[in-house]
């Protein structure tokens, strides 16, 4: 089994946006914002390499939109999602899998790409399949007006009309499902209903991948929650037990949006859990 971390770019977003009720007097001592008050943040997927399975966890934004579109997003140092897997020796092609956490655009928008005459859309991946929930997937494609904006037709619908989607079944709240060997999901749904966490085994090491649920070391105290969630005081029980269990367990948190940190440790001080020590996940192994 190997691991790597691709990072497809880097985008901003509000910085009030993404701590809440958090003062900028606060926030911005871990996550400095510009003068227009906009945050750096990263977009950083998966690549596993499992048995016989080539996995991809998130593919970033994509490069489909439009200008205007990208344009409120400031992005930089984007690379597309398959020269960032050539890196590794392999083409999209080679890509057996891919879990989609949720299905807002910065997490799933590379999942889809023009067709070669640009005359509509196509699976970015045509040999994978394409994993998500039926009730994650219901939420997305009849959204509510609070996520509209996030959820892009032209991100999901290609997915189901491919033929490649499957879902992974939720038998209750907070279930952990075994999807691949090695390979484990906790479903939370504070920030939008059944995101997915997935947690890769390696080498006696358990490394969560942890979507929005802490976008970044300075989400991990429990009142520094995105304006963004649905459900704020679900998403503030649901990092109190995952961060108990991660502190108690040991486990490796690998951030899809910290401009600065892809892992952290954690460890218990008078103030909460908090981060103990910062890596690159290359270091680990």
């Amino acid at each position: 089994m190997k691991i790597h971390a691709l990072n497809t770019g880097n985008f901003k977003l509000d910085g009030g946006a993404m701590f809440g009720v958090v003062p900028k007097s606060i926030w911005n001592k871990t996550n400095p914002s510009d003068s227009n008050n906009m945050c750096d943040w990263a977009m950083r997927s998966l690549l596993i390499e499992n048995d016989n399975k080539l996995i991809l966890i998130d593919t970033g934004i994509g490069e489909k939109q439009d200008d205007k579109f990208f344009s409120h997003f400031y992005l930089s140092d984007c690379q597309n999602i398959e020269k960032k897997i050539n890196q590794f020796g392999y083409s999209k092609t080679d890509i057996t899998d891919v879990m989609l956490t949720h299905l807002h655009f910065d997490h799933c928008g590379g999942a889809i790409e023009w067709n070669s005459s640009r005359s509509g859309y196509q699976t970015t991946f045509q040999n994978a399949t394409y994993w998500s929930t039926e009730t994650h997937w219901k939420w997305a494609i009849e959204p509510n007006a609070r996520e509209k904006a996030s959820f892009l037709r032209e991100n999901i619908l290609p997915i189901e009309e491919s033929g490649q989607l499957k879902f992974i079944d939720r038998n209750g709240f907070n279930t952990k499902e075994n999807i691949f060997n090695n390979i484990d999901v906790i479903f939370v749904d504070g920030h939008t209903e059944s995101m997915m966490l997935p947690i890769i085994s390696m080498n006696g090491k358990k490394i969560v991948f942890m979507a929005d649920l802490i976008p970044s070391i300075g989400h991990i105290p429990l009142p520094y929650i995105m304006g963004y969630d649905t459900r704020p005081l679900l998403t503030l029980n649901e990092k109190e037990k995952f961060l108990i269990e991660a502190f108690e367990n040991e486990y490796i948190l690998f951030f899809e949006h910290d401009y600065m940190n892809e892992c952290c440790t954690l460890k218990s001080t008078d103030r909460g859990i908090r981060v103990d020590q910062t890596f690159r996940l290359n270091e680990l192994f």
